[in-house]
């Protein structure tokens, strides 16, 4: 079937999955009349009803429990945290529970837990609404942190994810669900009707080239890609990767590009500072550094809250006409 944008894949891969597994269970904010805002939740309650889909009071370190306490019991809970930016009302519960449970227990409460998020800005949502922060889980041993870019992977991914024993974060761009209040930056695919996994740990690669990469994650792989087209208009072959997954990462595929090409360039939307690009440039840097002709470049947002100001917020965001800029200064070394 042809989808537009990863909230249907969500769903679907969701759907599939509870008629499959009687133990999977979703809750969290409005994931029921409104399929959680973003649609990740699309139609799940017009088929599974209140039992096995409901929502929660608007209390993050409650459902979140609730979490906790259901994996503990034998279900499979997929919990919807509408904005990441609110993660911090759930911090203890994800961060000093769910997270550790299976360990601190020595093996005896396995923590099967999803949780599925919006991210992203680039549309004035402002510094509560707009962060990323896929960094923060993936600092913390425990999660496994999923960063869906198209239609294809988001279905695969979040199946995997539901097979998992382990806690699972997606992470969902909103300027990828393809929904009609929002700008779409995404692209129409087809997807498989019958269930697939997409494996957690295995990076693709968009597009191939040979005189430096750009390796990025959600959002940021599609402006990759944009400038990557531009980069070729000046006779530059731009290598795109999309990561997928930051836990695990896949540190084989890119760092065999920074060998053949020499030139690394790591996007990012998440902050700069302690961030995905850090981590990125060192696993290459400690594995690569004799095969790079410049030091590896990387383009995040500053240290400052997304502004609520347009202007302001296309000039913390990762443009594609920035990507392009940052590559071609890479190129030429200056």
């Amino acid at each position: 079937m042809k989808i537009r944008g990863i909230a249907q894949s969500i769903s679907e891969a969701i759907k599939q999955e509870m008629e499959r597994n009687d133990r999977i269970v979703v809750l969290g904010e409005d994931v029921t009349y409104w399929g959680a805002v973003f649609g990740f939740t699309m139609g799940l309650f017009e088929k599974f009803g209140r039992k096995r889909v409901f929502d929660t009071p608007i209390t993050e370190q409650t459902f979140m429990g609730m979490a906790v306490g259901a994996a503990t019991a034998g279900l499979h809970p997929v919990v919807s945290l509408m904005f990441v930016d609110f993660l911090g009302a759930g911090f203890d519960q994800m961060y000093n529970h769910m997270a550790k449970n299976y360990y601190m227990s020595g093996g005896q409460f396995p923590m099967p837990v999803t949780i599925i998020t919006a991210i992203g800005g680039g549309y004035g949502d402002s510094s509560q609404h707009s962060q990323v922060l896929y960094g923060l889980f993936a600092h913390l041993p425990g999660f496994k942190v999923v960063v869906p870019s198209t239609s294809y992977d988001a279905k695969g991914l979040v199946t995997k994810a539901l097979r998992d024993p382990n806690p699972v974060v997606v992470f969902g761009h909103k300027l990828l669900t393809g929904l009609p209040f929002l700008p779409f930056e995404g692209t129409e695919e087809e997807v498989p009707d019958e269930p697939y996994e997409v494996e957690f740990g295995k990076a693709v690669l968009r597009r191939e080239g040979n005189d430096l990469t750009i390796i990025s994650a959600g959002l940021m792989v599609h402006r990759s890609l944009r400038a990557a087209e531009m980069l070729q208009r000046d006779g530059i072959s731009a290598e795109v990767i999309d990561l997928r997954t930051l836990i695990p990462l896949d540190e084989e595929t890119i760092v065999k590009s920074a060998r053949k090409t020499g030139r690394v360039l790591i996007v990012d939307e998440d902050y700069m500072s302690y961030g995905m690009t850090g981590e990125v440039a060192f696993r290459i840097q400690a594995k690569a550094l004799k095969d790079l002709k410049v030091p590896i470049a990387r383009l995040a947002v500053p240290d400052v809250p997304i502004p609520f100001s347009e202007p302001l917020e296309n000039a913390v965001i990762p443009s594609v006409e920035r990507i392009y800029n940052e590559a071609r200064k890479l190129y030429h070394g200056s």
